[in-house]
Parts: C-alpha cells; structure tokens; sequence
C-alpha cells in the first residue's frame, strides 16, 4: 500500500505522474529503482542507499531517520519516495507544506511485502507494467533460493546489531533479521522478544546459538571474532567454541529490495558453511 504524504498533491495532477527529478529515501527503494531501469530519473539518495555503487555519486541529503527539510529539499526534488519510517516527524510536515508530492511504500519482511514494494514504487514512477516484470522476477528467484534450502539443518542464529558498551542489541521477533534467518533454514535464536533489543547475560545463554550473524562493518562499528566472544555470555556458547561468526552486507541482509533472493542463498550457504 502507498501513503501520499503530500496533501492531494498526486491526485491533483493532470494523468500520470512523470516526474523527473526524483528523491529516494531508504536503499531498498533505490536499489528497486535501478531495477526498474529508472535510476537516471534520480538527483539524489540518503546515506543508506548504497547499492549499486553508482547510485553513491548522487548527493547525499542525510539518514532517513534524521532528515532536515533543508537538506531534501536542496536537490529540488519534484517527487520523494521513501521506505517507511522517514523522519523526524517534523521534517517531514515541513516536506508536507513545501508541497512535494511525498510517496511512502510500505515496508515488510515477506515475499508478499517485497512484491508489494516494488509494485507501489513502479506505480509512484509511472512505470506499473515495469514493476510487474520486475515482481515476477523477483518473485521467482526468491522462490528458487528458498527451494535449494536445506531444511534438515536448521542452526540456532544470533543476530546481534550492535555491541557497543559491551551490551550486546539483538534481533527478536518482528524484524527484518529474523524474517532472513527463517528463510534461509535457520532458527532466530530469541525467543518471547520482539524487535531489536538489549538482551541480559542470561538471555543470550537462553538463546545458545550456534552461529551468529552480524553486518559486515568497517571502521569503529567493526569488531573481530576474538573480541566478540571475550563476552562472557557468549564465551560458552556452541557459536564461540566453533568460531562460528558470519558477516553480510547490511543493505544486503536486512533490506528486502529485489536482491531478496540473493540474500536468501548467500546466508542459506554461509549457515551451512559455519555449521560444517
């Protein structure tokens, strides 16, 4: 389902929407974009957008979560599409009152929602029978990667999002990493948490995983195999005495674009390879 955000601002539009200067807000809707073969219509992205490389030479206007009116707006975009959750709230009132017809696809972690997905940015483009061929392909390969799942090994998963202070931020219930886990043959290892929490030393005994998933992150995010498991709730888990660690691309894990199957078949073989 589409939000406009922008006061009639589509509905008063004589035909079809063809705009040519177009914003995107979130890396699942740029990546879907240049998908649909759209990407030269776009003058600029936000920090998370990353994939392909290219799209990195448009201007960056900031975090999607942390977006000034300003900065949008410097682009002079004649229509933003974004993932769901752009904020701050007040940002996005003023992007209101600017008049920009402001289009919100609906995010969600199934095959249902990632079609979905590119459906609704296809028709805010203009493109629908774009996005049809887009979703059927999509569709199939997502569908062709969880059928070369092996379902007779299903390894106990730890995705821990951040360590920072020595507190270990994992994904329960609800969130773009469990839903990746499951389709890829394993089990998320929380259990009775929704969304991304802290969890106690006791929790993370509890969960006993047997692999954990992390970004692949660089710089001070970064942290190596031996200084993850010097944490004392980890230190004797099934994960720690394998060394069982796997790392992926963040846009890739966790942003359920078109790459959706991609996914699925690069964690599905890592699993595999952390558990042999």
């Amino acid at each position: 389902m589409i939000r406009i955000l922008a006061t009639c601002a589509l509905a008063i539009l004589p035909g079809p929407l063809l705009a040519d200067r177009v914003l995107s807000l979130g890396g699942s809707v740029t990546e879907i974009i240049h998908e649909l073969g759209e990407v030269d219509r776009l003058v600029g992205r936000d920090s998370t957008s990353t994939y392909p490389p290219d799209v990195t030479a448009l201007p960056d206007v900031g975090y999607i979560r942390q977006l000034s009116p300003e900065g949008v707006l410097s682009v002079n975009p004649d229509l933003i599409i974004s993932e769901t959750g752009a904020g701050p709230v007040e940002a996005v009132d003023l992007l209101r009152q600017a008049a920009v017809p402001f289009v919100e696809v609906t995010d969600g972690y199934t095959e249902d929602a990632v079609i979905q997905k590119i459906r609704d940015v296809a028709a805010a483009l203009s493109v629908p029978d774009k996005g049809e061929a887009l979703a059927a392909s999509v569709a199939a390969d997502l569908q062709a990667a969880r059928d070369a799942v092996d379902p007779s090994d299903r390894p106990r998963v730890l995705f821990i999002l951040s360590t920072a202070g020595g507190r270990i931020t994992a994904a329960g219930a609800d969130t773009s990493a469990a839903a990746i886990i499951e389709m890829s043959g394993g089990v998320n290892a929380v259990e009775g948490v929704s969304g991304y929490k802290q969890l106690s030393d006791e929790a993370i005994l509890r969960a006993a995983p047997d692999v954990i998933l992390m970004m692949d992150r660089t710089a001070d995010h970064a942290i190596t195999n031996d200084e993850l498991f010097t944490h004392p709730a980890l230190a004797s888990t099934s994960a720690a005495r394998t060394q069982s660690v796997v790392r992926m691309d963040g846009l890739l894990l966790l942003g359920f674009g078109p790459r959706v199957g991609e996914a699925v078949r690069t964690l599905a073989v890592a699993l595999a390879d952390a558990e042999s």
